[in-house]
């Protein structure tokens, strides 16, 4: 083994045996600091070789399914790099990779790292419009995808290299995938990779603006994940299975630096439509040991009747958005099992988190994870304090972090202030150290002169048995400024109407203080962006237009108030 590789392992084991030891491990651990280093020859090739354990297994909806282990996916990868090398691929070329749930993505994954390209991991729910703004401000030059993807790329004013998977290419200039078969199983490096050259670009979804794009290094996420697998609580021989569509900073952290760090199984199961009894049977067959999910996932479980999966995985976390009590109390009845939040960014690795065998208070994302040095500061004086933004101190500075935004200059000067990282997230701290998330720093509002928190009432809301999922924004009112407004979508078997209406605001009336209750409720679909983050910032233009300060509305809307129903005015 390479020294780097030898390191990378100590500080990898050290925190496994310190995972139910929170107060050791944050005492104890170091990041291990490179000056070279290459994830997929200095880690995964080592730990592939001689091993015929699982490193990827996806299912299909069909049964079909396929196994891979860290021997065969460390050679197809290497026939994978020489085949893009000889298309053109060099250290340093940009390259887009649109593809789904497919073998083809870790493979082309693990290559391009081997070459030193700089991969832009890219969504396939994309459209032509897009992929322009992504190809042009990343620069890239070329793309892997499926035909129907590629095909995208013929409105895209760039002149791009199409490597085609799974069918011959359309055009005499593009590469088929296939033709990787042909390259030889052994792969040799055109030199060491310097652990600050650039690796990935990410476009963060875009919740109040458009689409920034994140930078990472062979290291910030590679190394930086050793954070997120304490979290999980990763160990040699899991299974891990983790719900997130390729293309998004979540699928790298749980379905490839994540579980391989720690020498787990990544496990895919690939549905067109979501079926939860079908997922839980899938994952009793194949003996799912651990399971990350979104909130909406985690209720739509619930809704199907937890108590189908017998044998449920004992390493149960959530991610996207925080976790409601309602959520984890279920989970923990039906499966002894409690579900462990966690807080981090496309930015940097899992930041905060609920780790093994400590204890939990609900509504809390945990506490810093070790390497992290969490701070809360006021905006407005700069003050530490209980309660403020998630902020992050850069001496010594953590490798799990963003070096920055690509070609964005001012951003990136906003996001390093001080001497520190500003998360633009808002948190309160206990005094037993334990942090709950209050919102983004642009979501968090005033009514009647208090702050409120869109997550803490909507964890409220969706505890009625009618809510399926709410976004709470603030509508400006002339006396209190601004009220709590809900747009609320209903669970199946119950419709809108003004009795619905009444019912759910006196369930907020009973279970919140006065100056928190919900005063307006509308119901309606979410505007998401297309990694499904709701966008309250379309919620709260809505809301002006609505309720203008001058004049009268000229937008539809069908909306109840507290006002309508006397007996809860007030």
């Amino acid at each position: 083994m390479s020294t780097a590789t030898d390191r990378f392992r100590a500080a990898r084991d050290r925190l496994i045996e310190l995972r139910e030891d929170y107060d050791g491990a944050v005492a104890e651990f170091e990041w291990p600091r490179f000056e070279n280093f290459n994830f997929a020859l200095d880690w995964f090739d080592e730990i592939a070789r001689d091993n015929d354990s699982p490193a990827l297994w996806i299912v299909e909806q069909d049964g079909t399914e396929g196994r891979w282990s860290f021997r065969e996916l460390a050679e197809r990868s290497n026939r994978v790099a020489n085949m893009l090398r000889a298309a053109g691929v060099q250290r340093g070329s940009h390259v887009m990779v649109m593809l789904g749930n497919q073998v083809e993505l870790w493979e082309t994954m693990l290559a391009g790292i081997k070459l030193g390209a700089v991969l832009l991991p890219t969504t396939t729910q994309l459209g032509s419009g897009d992929l322009t703004d992504r190809a042009e401000r990343g620069e890239a030059s070329f793309v892997v995808a499926g035909p129907e993807d590629a095909a995208k790329f013929d409105w895209v004013p760039l002149p791009l290299t199409r490597v085609v998977v799974g069918a011959e290419p359309a055009r005499d200039t593009d590469i088929a995938y296939s033709s990787a078969a042909d390259f030889p199983a052994e792969f040799t490096a055109d030199g060491p990779t310097k652990a600050d050259d650039l690796l990935l670009l990410y476009f963060t979804s875009g919740t109040t603006s458009k689409a920034k794009m994140v930078a990472h290094t062979h290291v910030s996420y590679p190394v930086g994940h050793l954070s997120t697998m304490y979290w999980m609580g990763l160990e040699p021989g899991d299974v891990h299975l983790n719900v997130a569509s390729p293309g998004w900073a979540k699928h790298a952290w749980s379905n490839f630096f994540t579980p391989w760090i720690a020498e787990a199984c990544v496990f895919l199961y690939n549905y067109s439509r979501f079926d939860a009894p079908s997922l839980m049977a899938t994952m009793e067959r194949v003996g799912v040991t651990s399971f990350c999910a979104p909130p909406t996932v985690w209720r739509m479980l619930i809704q199907a009747d937890l108590s189908l999966l017998a044998t449920p995985p004992q390493k149960a976390l959530g991610a996207g958005e925080p976790l409601n009590p309602e959520v984890i109390d279920q989970v923990k009845e039906k499966w002894d099992v409690l579900i462990r939040d966690g807080f981090g960014q496309t930015e940097t690795t899992l930041l905060i988190g609920n780790s093994p065998g400590q204890p939990m208070k609900y509504g809390s994302m945990g506490k810093p994870l070790p390497g992290f040095d969490v701070i809360l500061r006021d905006p407005a004086t700069g003050e530490l304090t209980d309660e403020g933004e998630i902020c992050l101190r850069l001496d010594p500075r953590p490798v799990g972090l963003t070096t920055g935004y690509w070609n964005d200059e001012a951003r990136t000067a906003d996001a390093f202030v001080d001497g520190i990282y500003h998360t633009g997230d808002v948190a309160a701290r206990d005094a037993d150290g334990f942090i709950t998330y209050i919102g983004r720093a642009d979501d968090v509002f005033k009514a009647s002169d208090y702050r409120l928190s869109p997550f803490e009432l909507e964890s409220v809301l969706i505890e009625h048995e009618a809510v399926a999922e709410a976004a709470v924004v603030p509508s400006p009112d002339p006396v209190r400024l601004a009220v709590p407004k809900a747009y609320v979508v209903l669970g199946a078997g119950h419709q809108p109407s003004p009795e619905m209406a009444r019912d759910i605001l006196k369930f907020c009336r009973d279970n919140l203080a006065p100056y928190k209750r919900i005063r307006r409720i509308e119901f309606t679909e979410l505007p998401k962006t297309i990694s499904g983050k709701i966008r309250r910032v379309e919620l709260r233009a809505r809301e002006r237009e609505i309720h203008p300060r001058q004049g009268a509305s000229t937008i539809e809307h069908s909306e109840y108030s507290d006002a309508d129903f006397p007996d809860l005015k007030g």
